[in-house]
């Protein structure tokens, strides 16, 4: 059984469709076993309450520095016995503590085709902004894992979402939740946690299921 963390800031849309697929029993044998917030207001702790998962808080604030924060949350998940770190709206920057720890062991969803409208300073709405801005007919989300670039690691998943006339980034954003992030992500778990994804170099094959 694979132990999941889910790491959240806000809504937890995307935590959400990680339950859904918990309780359709499609994450792969995987197991959410705790969701840590770097708010203890976020929305997605009431979520993670509802769904039975502990929740924990190690909010930003507290630290004085994002690798203090990080070295925190480092501990916190090697004291719960976390196998797989999954960010879904994560909205701090971790340090490299984090990814020496769990070296191809952490997914991040970004909602755009990674290598467009990704690295420092593209989150949330202001990914969709840019792409409308640019004028690109197609976006997407992207799942991969995490290392110490921003939205630099390798490939997991990709899946495309047709930008509309008269979209507002508010619109495309809901899109793009609805129609690529919230399928993308658990099927980016359940192939981490059935031991289906190897990875070599900044490629990420996807073996076949017994």
């Amino acid at each position: 059984m694979t132990r999941i963390a889910v790491l959240v800031s806000g809504g937890g849309t995307n935590l959400q469709a990680l339950i859904g697929a918990r309780d359709r029993g499609e994450l792969g044998g995987g197991e959410l076993a705790a969701v840590i917030s770097s708010k203890a207001d976020a929305y997605a702790l009431e979520r993670a309450k509802n769904a039975g998962i502990p929740g924990y808080v190690v909010a930003r604030k507290d630290y004085d520095s994002n690798r203090a924060m990080t070295q925190a949350l480092v501990s916190r998940l090697k004291e719960l016995n976390i196998d797989l770190v999954v960010l879904a709206g994560f909205m701090h920057i971790l340090t490299e503590e984090m990814v020496h720890a769990y070296p191809n062991a952490i997914l991040n969803v970004h909602p755009a085709l990674i290598p467009s409208f990704c690295g420092a300073g593209y989150y949330g709405l202001h990914v969709h902004e840019k792409a409308l801005a640019y004028g690109v007919k197609v976006t997407g989300a992207t799942v991969h894992f995490v290392n110490e670039e921003p939205d630099g690691g390798p490939i997991v998943l990709q899946k495309a979402v047709d930008i509309l006339p008269g979209d507002t980034p508010e619109v495309l954003q809901r899109r793009v939740m609805e129609q690529a992030e919230w399928h993308i992500l658990p099927q980016a778990v359940a192939l981490f946690c059935q031991g289906r994804l190897s990875v070599e170099g900044r490629i990420v094959t996807i073996n076949k299921g017994e």
